[in-house]
């Protein structure tokens, strides 16, 4: 048969809305193993034509619909369907299971890998996207990204890092390396699906070294956990609110600084004084019950119209970031009216100062949601050791208690003389 002409299709149009009657037209040869077609059915206001690939497999006749006419043009539909089909067909596969065949482009990858980490529910989404929007834009968004060399990558890398910005630096490359090591599972993962394949051969960001990682050691003493938590109660400068006391939380409790500054009043249990995450960092649940200081200061706080306890100050309707925080604290560090600390110093302080209040490793480590590697936690201990976890925080408050009340002793006296 030969091939359809745009004339031909015109005048069948008008034919199928005169009569009233479905009629399909081939474009070319192929009977007998697959071909492409362009069904035209009359409706109640207008005639519809779909163009669809068709093929013969085991004696029965399969479509997939490969566009609508006039958007996909006939020039168009051919080349999709060269594209896309005919190679299955001629290797005797189902159409069933073709899609776009083309490499797909950078922008292809970085989105769909967004998507996969959004979809996961991985908070490190929205960090990800934009600094591989920045990428995509640099490398080219339509390119394929099968053709990015790894020298490519160190260029865009090597001006972040020659500003002095290290660690964004390497947090760059860490989202370039992940998105390529997912585009290289994904071509062959029948649990996720992506409208592009990659065609990848290798991750060109997996030779670029990372920057070595400084392992903090630093951590308040009682004077210097007492000097900054003085501060946080009555600070000197003008504070958004909910900073301050974000930072009095992670003082108490020993959390991840994500978790606390994202508290939300559905993760708060007033009557059992408990905090309860669903999802956290190692992707475990958690809950722990908290200190009597810290529940008498989230008690104290009314979360805002979306729920939020510590919301950001430029946006209600999110939560302060961990690198609001990190910033808020660093200018007072700057001013010299608080120890030099960071957010994960907080977290070691808690560690340490709580062994000294006689907390075991082992408590101290579930408490902070530290993931136990022995086989028996693994695999099998599904206890959630709430009693212990109780009675662990109730001799922590007693310490800090303790530790606050003796120190304010000490100011009143020394004062008084």
């Amino acid at each position: 048969m030969p091939s359809l002409t745009d004339g031909e299709i015109r005048r069948a149009l008008k034919q199928v809305e005169q009569t009233g009657k479905q009629l399909s037209l081939v474009d070319g040869e192929g009977h007998g193993t697959g071909r492409l077609v362009l069904v035209m059915k009359p409706m109640p206001t207008r005639v519809t034509a779909d163009w669809m690939a068709q093929q013969w497999r085991d004696q029965k006749r399969i479509k997939k619909k490969l566009g609508a006419y006039p958007a996909m043009p006939l020039s168009k539909a051919r080349e999709v369907f060269q594209r896309d089909f005919a190679d299955m067909i001629q290797k005797g596969r189902s159409i069933k299971i073709a899609g776009d065949t083309r490499p797909g482009t950078v922008a292809d990858l970085f989105e769909a890998y967004v998507a996969y980490l959004k979809d996961a529910g991985k908070p490190s989404w929205k960090e990800a996207e934009k600094g591989l929007n920045k990428v995509a834009d640099t490398l080219g968004r339509n390119r394929p990204a099968r053709d990015i060399e790894p020298e490519e990558i160190t260029d865009v890398i090597r001006p972040i890092y020659e500003r002095g910005k290290r660690s964004m630096a390497d947090h760059v490359r860490s989202y370039i390396r992940s998105a390529f090591s997912w585009g290289l599972k994904s071509e062959h993962d029948y649990r996720s699906f992506s409208s592009r394949r990659f065609r990848l051969v290798y991750n060109p960001a997996a030779g670029i070294p990372t920057e070595p990682k400084k392992v903090g050691t630093r951590w308040l003493d009682e004077e210097e956990f007492l000097r900054l938590y003085r501060w946080l109660e009555c600070p000197d400068t003008p504070v958004h609110p909910p900073y301050t006391r974000a930072v009095r939380i992670l003082m108490l409790t020993g959390q991840r600084v994500e978790e606390i500054a994202r508290l939300h009043i559905d993760q708060w249990d007033a009557k059992e004084r408990i905090i309860d995450w669903s999802k956290t960092k190692n992707g475990k649940p958690h809950a722990i019950p908290v200190p009597s200081a810290a529940a008498e200061l989230i008690e104290s706080i009314t979360p805002n119209a979306h729920g939020w306890f510590f919301p950001s100050a430029k946006d209600p309707s999110k939560p302060v970031s961990h690198g609001t925080l990190y910033s808020f604290m660093w200018r007072q560090r700057d001013r010299e009216v608080i120890p030099y600390v960071t957010n994960r110093d907080l977290r070691r302080t808690w560690k340490t100062l709580a062994g000294k209040a006689g907390l075991s490793k082992e408590i101290r480590d579930r408490l902070q949601n530290h993931t136990l590697q022995d086989v028996s936690s693994k695999s099998y201990d599904r206890w959630n050791y709430m009693p212990e976890k109780r009675a662990a925080m109730a001799k922590w408050d007693k310490f800090v208690r303790t530790l606050l009340a003796k120190k304010r002793g000490n100011r009143a006296l020394r004062k008084a003389a």
